[in-house]
């Protein structure tokens, strides 16, 4: 029997004590050497700290044919117990995202994808087909100008709560959460989510309050993302050491804002 994307995360967020995601964002500007070998140091140094990882596609996209051969290489380097989200926010009509679905899900063969999912539900169901796999739909993104169109400007609702609908709506046994940044969120709606799988990017560099997490159950299924600030700390020019105990240090805050 196939083990599912939702069985493997809680196995993994056992296992390993940790809600903790890392981003493998590669910045080629900000890393001192070899890009590729500064990944896998990155992996390797996180893979004991760090529930999942997620790496963001317009990174290696950004470097061409190269970078996917980066990515392939990559998602080889990360042991099979940890599950990887492909962060790739890919929205488009039916037709087209089975072609989405069928690359992310059985070609690249990762567990998880983030979506967007202003085409409609029935953009997803490609992806629910898959029902071993994950998704996370965009709910409240962690930048400023998102804020008032999915969250509402106080002349009504925005429209996160009809895509909470569509989480929560699904018959599929594929696990859908969301992404929620913990730079626009606030504890009273973190409470009212502990029925959805979340992803929570936005710690670390882009100032997001850990504290905010309270709200969670802390036997939750969701994590918690850092990109930046676990891959290059302060540093200007990385070479990827360093990492793990910038990890730890993460999984421990998180640890402490969930009561565990």
């Amino acid at each position: 029997m196939t083990m599912t994307f939702r069985k493997q995360l809680k196995d993994r967020i056992d296992t390993t004590g940790s809600h903790l995601c890392v981003g493998l964002d590669p910045r080629p500007n900000r890393i001192e050497g070899d890009v590729e070998a500064f990944l896998k140091r990155a992996v390797e140094g996180v893979m004991n700290e760090a529930a999942a990882i997620k790496p963001n596609i317009a990174y290696f996209e950004a470097m061409g044919p190269e970078g996917y051969t980066m990515l392939g290489q990559l998602l080889e380097w990360v042991p099979d117990e940890m599950p990887v989200i492909l962060d790739v926010k890919r929205s488009d009509i039916p037709e087209t995202q089975k072609f989405y679905a069928r690359a992310y899900f059985e070609r690249w063969d990762v567990e998880a994808v983030t979506l967007n999912p202003y085409t409609g539900y029935d953009s997803l169901v490609p992806y629910l087909e898959y029902e071993d796999k994950g998704i996370y739909l965009l709910g409240v993104t962690s930048n400023e100008g998102g804020r008032s169109l999915q969250l509402g400007d106080g002349d009504g609702p925005g429209i996160f709560y009809r895509v909470l609908e569509m989480a929560r709506q699904s018959d599929y046994e594929t696990m859908v959460g969301l992404v929620m940044g913990l730079t626009q969120m606030d504890a009273d709606l973190f409470g009212f989510l502990n029925d959805v799988p979340l992803l929570i990017p936005g710690l670390g560099a882009q100032g997001g309050d850990v504290n905010l997490l309270e709200r969670l159950s802390h036997d939750t299924l969701s994590l918690v993302n850092s990109s930046r600030t676990v891959l290059y700390g302060d540093q200007d020019r990385a070479d990827g050491s360093g990492a793990t105990e910038r990890a730890a240090d993460y999984k421990g805050r998180i640890n402490d804002a969930l009561g565990k």
